[in-house]
Parts: C-alpha cells; sequence; structure tokens
C-alpha cells in the first residue's frame, strides 16, 4: 500500500496489521450502508401506497424492519473487529518500535549524540513514535479504507444510474486538487512546526536543568525569556499551519458538496424529461448526502496524514544511523592496551595527535596533563565510545574495532567523575555492574567499596529508593555506590575517571580505600588532575594538546623538570594557599 511499511518504519507484523486494520475498516464502512440501505427500501414500500403502487405489505415490512436489526448488529460487530485490528495493533507496533529505537540509540556511537541534543531524541522516542502510533490508530486505516470504499460506491452507484453518478463526484476531481495545490506548502509548514515544538522541548529541558543557578542568580526573567520566545514561536507556527490546513480543507469540502446540488439539477432535468422516476430520485438524493461521509473522512485526514510523514521522515533518519559493529564473540586473554598512531576529531576539530602508548596489565596507568589535553577523550577511545580517526587500538594484540561494543564493555568497569544512578533500589543499582547478581555478591561489593554502613543505616536499607540520579544521596555516597557497581562487575580493565576530585578529605580517604579494592590485579587507566594521588602509579602519561607529551613513572618525570614536574609544583604550592583576614 504506497510504500506504508518503509514510510511508517512498519515491521513485517505491524504491516501485516495495517493491512488487516484497513480492510476491516472498508468492511465497516461498506456494512455502513446496509441499514441506510434499508431504510430506504422500507421507505419505498411506505410511500408506494401513497403514489399510486401496490398496497402496504406488512409482511415485508417486518422483514426489512429484521434485517435492520441484523445489520445494525453486523455493523456492531465488524465495529469491534476494525477496533482490534487497528487501535491494538497499532499501540502493539509503536511499543516494538519505542524499544527498537532504544536499542539502536544504546548502540550508537557517542558521536551521534555530540550531533544530537537531549530532547531532540526524547522527542523521537515519545512524539514520534506517538504520531506513528495516532497515524496507524486513527489516520492511515480510515483514509485508505476510503481510498477503496469510495470507487466501490462510484461503481455501485453509476449501476444505479450513471448520469446521476456523474454529478456526484464531478466536484471530486477539483476538491483533492485543491489539497494538492497547497500540499506543498502544508508540508513546509509542518516542518516549522515540528521545529517549532523540538525548540520548545530544549528550552524547557534547559530551563529546569538550570533552575539551580536562575534561582542562585535572579536570572528568573531573562532566563525565562528564550523559553517565551519558544513557546510564541510554536505558537505562531501552530496557527499558520492549522489556518493554511484548515483553509484548503473548508474550500474543499464546500466544492465538494457542490456534487448535492449537481444530482438535484440534473435529477430535477431527468425527473421533468421522464427519464426517471421520483422515488429513485429521492433515494439517490439521500444517498448523495450520505457518500459524502467516506468523502469527508479522505478530504480530512489526508493533511494529517502528511503532517504526520514529518515525524516518520525523522524516524527514518535515525534508523538509518550506522550502529557500531564487530565480532560478538571475541576473547580477550591478554589486557594490554596499545594505541598505535591514534589521531581523533570531534567535527573536523583535531583533539588527539598521532599518539602511541603502551598500558601494561596488572598495573595502574595514569593519564595527565591541562584541561583539554584530551585525557578523558582518549579514555573514551580506548572503551570504544567512539572509533579513531586514524591508527588503531589493541586490547590483547585485537583491534578494538573488530570487536562487538557489547563485548568489549563486558571486559571493562567504569568509575565517572560524573555518577549516574537511576531512580530505584540501592540494591538494583549496584546490580546494574552484574545482572543476576545475588544479594549475597552485592552486599560483598557494597562492603569492599566501603558503602554497606551508610546503606544499612537508609531508612529501607538496601530496598531504599535513592531518588533521580540518586539525589537523596551525598556526592561521596553516590561514589561509593559506583564503585560498589565496578567491583561487582569484576571486570579486568578499570577506568577512572577523576573519581575523587570534588570531594572532602573524609569521602575522598573513603573512596581510596575503595578504589585500592578495585585496581587490585587488573589493568587500571585513571584520569588524575590532583597529581600527588598519581605519582606512585606504575607509569603516567602526560598529554598536551592532545599529543604525548612525556611517560615514566612519578620520581623519572619530576626529575627531568619538565611539564609534569611543572604542574606538580604549582599544585603542590597551592596546597598551602588560603583565605586570608583583612
Amino acid at each position: 500500500m504506497f510504500g506504508l511499511k518503509k514510510l511508517l518504519n512498519l515491521s513485517d507484523e505491524g504491516y501485516k496489521g495495517l493491512k488487516q486494520g484497513v480492510m476491516a475498516c472498508v468492511l465497516s464502512n461498506l456494512c455502513m450502508f446496509l441499514p441506510f440501505a434499508i431504510v430506504l427500501k422500507v421507505m419505498t414500500l411506505l410511500l408506494d401506497p401513497l403514489m399510486g403502487g401496490a398496497a402496504l405489505n406488512a409482511q415485508a415490512l417486518w422483514l426489512w424492519l429484521g434485517a435492520g436489526l441484523a445489520a445494525a448488529l453486523l455493523h456492531f460487530i465488524l465495529y469491534i473487529n476494525e477496533y482490534r485490528k487497528t487501535y491494538t495493533v497499532a499501540y502493539s507496533e509503536t511499543e516494538k518500535i519505542r524499544l527498537e529505537v532504544a536499542e539502536k540509540l544504546r548502540r550508537l556511537p557517542l558521536s551521534f549524540f555530540n550531533k544530537k541534543d537531549l530532547s531532540e531524541l526524547t522527542t523521537n522516542i515519545m512524539g514520534d513514535c506517538a504520531s506513528i502510533e495516532h497515524t496507524m490508530s486513527h489516520v492511515a486505516p480510515g483514509l485508505f479504507a476510503s481510498f477503496i470504499t469510495i470507487p466501490l460506491i462510484c461503481l455501485l452507484l453509476a449501476v444505479y444510474d450513471w448520469r446521476l453518478a456523474l454529478a456526484l463526484f464531478a466536484a471530486l476531481p477539483v476538491a483533492f486538487g485543491l489539497i494538492a495545490l497547497t500540499r506543498k506548502m502544508q508540508s513546509s509548514l509542518g516542518e516549522r512546526h515540528v521545529e517549532a515544538k523540538l525548540e520548545v522541548a530544549e528550552q524547557v529541558q534547559e530551563y529546569l536543568e538550570g533552575i539551580k543557578v536562575v534561582k542562585a542568580f535572579g536570572l528568573a526573567g531573562e532566563k525565562s525569556a528564550a523559553l517565551k520566545n519558544a513557546l510564541r514561536q510554536m505558537l505562531k507556527q501552530a496557527i499558520l499551519f492549522e489556518g493554511v490546513t484548515g483553509i484548503s480543507i473548508t474550500l474543499a469540502m464546500t466544492v465538494l458538496q457542490v456534487g448535492i446540488g449537481l444530482v438535484a439539477l440534473v435529477g430535477v432535468t431527468l425527473l421533468s424529461g421522464g427519464q426517471i422516476e421520483a422515488i429513485p430520485l429521492l433515494i439517490f438524493l439521500l444517498i448523495s448526502v450520505k457518500i459524502y461521509s467516506p468523502l469527508i473522512v479522505v478530504l480530512t485526514l489526508l493533511p494529517e496524514f502528511f503532517y504526520m510523514l514529518v515525524s516518520t521522515r525523522r524516524m527514518q533518519a535515525l534508523r538509518q544511523e550506522t550502529p557500531m559493529t564487530g565480532d560478538e564473540s571475541a576473547e580477550i586473554k591478554d589486557f594490554t592496551v596499545e594505541l598505535r598512531h591514534v589521531s581523533f576529531a570531534y567535527n573536523n576539530d583535531d583533539v588527539i595527535h598521532d599518539i602511541n602508548l603502551t598500558i601494561a596489565p596488572n598495573g595502574v596507568t595514569a593519564l595527565v596533563g591541562p584541561s583539554g589535553s584530551g585525557k578523558t577523550t582518549l579514555s573514551r577511545l580506548i572503551a570504544r565510545f567512539w572509533d579513531v580517526g586514524a591508527g588503531e587500538i589493541r586490547i590483547g594484540g585485537r583491534n578494538i574495532r573488530e570487536i562487538d561494543p557489547e563485548r568489549l564493555m563486558s571486559y571493562m568497569s567504569f568509575v565517572f567523575q560524573d555518577v549516574v544512578l537511576f531512580n530505584d533500589t540501592v540494591m538494583n543499582n549496584i546490580r546494574l555492574g552484574k545482572q543476576g547478581a545475588t544479594d549475597e555478591e552485592v552486599y560483598a561489593a557494597a562492603k569492599a567499596a566501603r558503602c554497606d554502613e551508610f546503606i544499612r543505616g537508609m531508612p529501607e536499607g538496601y530496598d531504599t529508593l535513592i531518588g533521580e540520579n540518586g539525589s537523596t544521596l551525598s556526592g561521596g555516597e553516590r561514589q561509593r555506590i559506583s564503585i560498589a557497581r565496578a567491583l561487582l562487575k569484576n571486570a579486568p580493565i578499570v577506568l577512572l575517571d577523576e573519581a575523587t576530585a570534588a570531594l572532602d578529605p573524609e569521602n575522598e580517604t573513603q573512596i581510596q580505600a575503595a578504589i585500592s579494592e578495585l585496581v587490585q590485579g587488573r589493568t587500571v587507566i585513571i584520569i588524575a588532575h590532583r597529581l600527588r594521588t598519581v605519582v606512585g602509579a606504575d607509569k603516567i602519561a602526560v598529554l598536551d594538546n592532545g599529543s604525548l607529551a612525556e611517560e615514566g613513572t612519578g620520581p623519572d618525570l619530576i626529575a627531568q623538570n619538565g611539564l609534569f614536574a611543572r604542574m606538580y609544583r604549582i599544585q603542590q604550592e597551592s596546597l598551602g594557599w588560603g583565605v586570608g583576614t583583612a
């Protein structure tokens, strides 16, 4: 059906369900004419005696009334079938689409998310899928069923009287022509309306995320101005879109109604010429009024269908994004990490330049350097959050681009500075490190991460809900739960991204003890700004402007009196700084 499967991003099952929904609507539409035809037959029986025909046949009248009740029951059954084939199928299919989109996003590289705003991706999962759901349940079945029903009715009416049928549908091409003429304008306005809604979603998200800053600095008026402008622009685009669409539909429906006048004019002419009788003409006039119902449905739903295509095109673009691939059964035995002539750029902005570095297993390698030197980027490349632009990264002698990202992740644990927790229990947040872990395993990981004590002091212990992103916990508590998660995973490679940078001395001591448990016997890559915490690392790699400036042990680098020594000396001097008194 006009490539609907590809157009609406449907699965084979969803496409089959949509076709069944269309046919169910066709049957329901055709069945609607049965009670109407029976009423006309009853009217004929009642009017015949008044027009000088045969006497009233009471038995036939009761039979037709019984047929009317049967037709009403049949229509009810067909309507239930239509509901099941349209709405139920639509809801089931869009559930699959949402899950598929979420799975697709999970497998895309982080470079994709650098190009997309979070609000836009949320709209993809919720708003665009809701549009497809609405199209499948309310728009497409009725629209395409009408495309099938109308020609059938035209054929039946032409058999009845081709002259009246021609008069009835003479205005139809003009009505559809009006819709077609404004198609391009409607599409353009529809896209602008969708863009305006996306801008509102982005501004709302930014306003809510920055509400603390807004309150702290009294920026309510200034920062809400962008949101107000976005809302005002969305209102403007909505009025323009609805106005143009409404005018085109109204004009098309007005032109369509001319057909009734033409039927009356042609009918009176035929009646006066003795070419048709009064009762058949009356019946045809009544049918003419009824026949416009599916036509009006088409004229109303066509612009809505065109508007829905904006969402489906965005969904198609998302589905065409190329996910990372690789060998899902790859086995890694040696956890030596090798970077060979690695270069990388964000949107043509080079940030990593020709780095060669070997990270030995069963030891700690620290990545240090000034802000913006490429430390975090390098760690993300090792984890294959992005693919390198040039060169290669090998683990155990194997190029990580050949390894499926999820398989690669199974060999790595992460502890980030910005911890991400979910609005769930403490138990489930830790268990993310190892799906299916027993409660005892979770308790053991929590104890090793120095968080068992404060967890058991919570109202419901390990079953306590911790709020969105752990909002009920302190920074140190959140960090320790993150370490417990990494300990539970028990991966041979550990990446630590400045895990203690923003903590008070007490929490830092606790977390350093937890990290000591985490790094034992593993290949550890740690990003650090506090150089005193990594002086004892097995190797320190010093980055500067995306290049490898120095590498070696802490004492060796201090003795070289290079970049590391200079940074270390500045930090040591700053330890004695304090706020003076007047």
